[in-house]
């Protein structure tokens, strides 16, 4: 079913119904300000949403906490964005691709290939060299032209923090090699929050995205990893297995399959990993995803399957859940969700699912998939007036219960912030 949001706006003649939605989906605030600051909230049977008010772009959230960035200055807020205590001067600000909280109060923050720590809520920060496997500084390339770097940080997925045996682990994956130039592709982790971060596992080094003209001895990625891709969609963390899974995309450009599923174990006694490819394939397939998330054991994700499709076929596509041992075994998978559209991104907290279309192939200008109760059943929304927007990096529920989540133009680049609480 096919649902346009209703809208809810702040003016006199609404008044009693915008009160009565702010107070229920939490917006209300005992600043006298509030109505005249309230942003414009949407309406529909399952859940309320609001695009991020002026000011800071709000990159990433958690509990009560949010990191923004804008006009050569960060900014950390510890109300739910409602207000900004801190900030600090920083050039690069626009240029800011990734940030993360960790459950110490540290703040990771990345521009397109550099990467910085504040300990003291921005007083001050400092950048961070990544460390490859073998304890060397892992310094970025040097691009051919200075501002096309590549996006060496910069996830499409919006979890990046688990608890692993008592502590802290970060781990994600650079969605690259779309805007901004070309970049190896790598996964990355800290144990001590953030202060040092390194290479948990390097992509190969693909010939279709490197520098023009530069020699194959010299191209980027790991000369010793046969593994090629485009770019990480997604990396998880499944407790009962104390296992990573992360895949990855895109297509066989004639090098090989670039979509993979692997599954990552790290001993923290030795400070390694041990990774294993579980399925590489081509485009058409379930396998071409993200969105993974574990659930009382049960695997699920959501499938982008897209590319050449036998005549009269269906893409291979839509959302699916299965136990992890049988994840590829095609019989033993449930499709939870039929999507018509490609969707690579998706969460699932308390039950509830969001997915998001992908807005270049869905005739939705900005799709919303959503199930109040872990899949039995589901509706769509076309929240169609913020324009041909992508939905991604889906981040957990803030304090306030709101969902965070990236609206991109088109499909990746960047353009507003969307937040959206459930009602149930």
């Amino acid at each position: 079913m096919r649902h346009t949001a209703r809208s809810s706006s702040v003016d006199r003649r609404d008044f009693l119904k915008t009160a009565a939605i702010l107070t229920a989906s939490g917006l209300v605030t005992t600043r006298a300000s509030m109505l005249h600051a309230a942003p414009s909230v949407r309406e529909t049977e399952h859940f309320w949403c609001h695009l991020a008010p002026e000011g800071p772009y709000i990159d990433s959230q958690r509990d009560h906490k949010a990191f923004g960035f804008g006009e050569g200055k960060i900014f950390y807020s510890e109300d739910n964005a409602q207000s900004w205590a801190h900030s600090a001067p920083f050039a690069d600000a626009e240029n800011i691709t990734f940030s993360c909280f960790l459950k110490n109060g540290n703040i990771l923050f990345a521009t397109r290939n550099k990467l910085f720590l504040s300990t003291d809520n921005l007083k001050t920060h400092r950048e961070i060299i990544v460390k490859d496997p073998q304890g060397r500084d892992y310094i970025p390339h040097t691009p051919q032209k200075p501002d096309l770097p590549g996006w060496y940080f910069h996830p499409l997925d919006g979890i990046h923090t688990w608890d692993v045996d008592g502590r802290e682990m970060l781990v994600w994956g650079n969605y690259c090699n779309v805007l901004g130039g070309p970049v190896p592709v790598n996964i990355y982790y800290s144990t001590d929050g953030g202060e040092t971060v390194k290479i948990a596992y390097s992509f190969g080094r693909n010939p279709k995205f490197q520098e023009p003209g530069v020699e194959p001895a010299n191209y980027l990625g790991d000369p010793n990893t046969p593994v090629l891709c485009r770019h990480v969609h997604c990396v998880t963390y499944h407790p009962a297995e104390r296992a990573f899974y992360a895949c990855t995309g895109d297509i066989n450009r004639g090098f090989g399959n670039e979509c993979h599923w692997l599954r990552g174990v790290y001993d923290a006694k030795s400070d390694t990993w041990e990774w294993r490819v579980v399925i590489s394939v081509n485009s058409n397939s379930r396998y071409k995803s993200g969105g993974i998330n574990f659930v009382d054991g049960q695997l699920y994700w959501a499938a982008d399957a897209n590319g050449p499709k036998p005549m009269g076929e269906k893409h291979d596509r839509g959302i699916f859940r299965c136990a992890p041992a049988d994840f590829t075994d095609h019989s033993k998978h449930t499709l939870l969700f039929d999507a018509e559209f490609e969707m690579a991104n998706m969460i699932i907290e308390d039950g509830v699912i969001v997915a998001g279309h992908c807005a270049p192939a869905s005739t939705y200008k900005t799709g919303i998939a959503f199930s109040p109760d872990l899949g039995k059943t589901w509706a769509q929304y076309d929240l169609a007036e913020y324009g041909a927007r992508s939905p991604l990096r889906f981040q957990a529920k803030n304090s306030d219960g709101w969902f965070r989540v990236d609206l991109r133009k088109g499909w990746i680049e960047r353009a507003e912030v969307l937040f959206i609480k459930p009602k149930a």
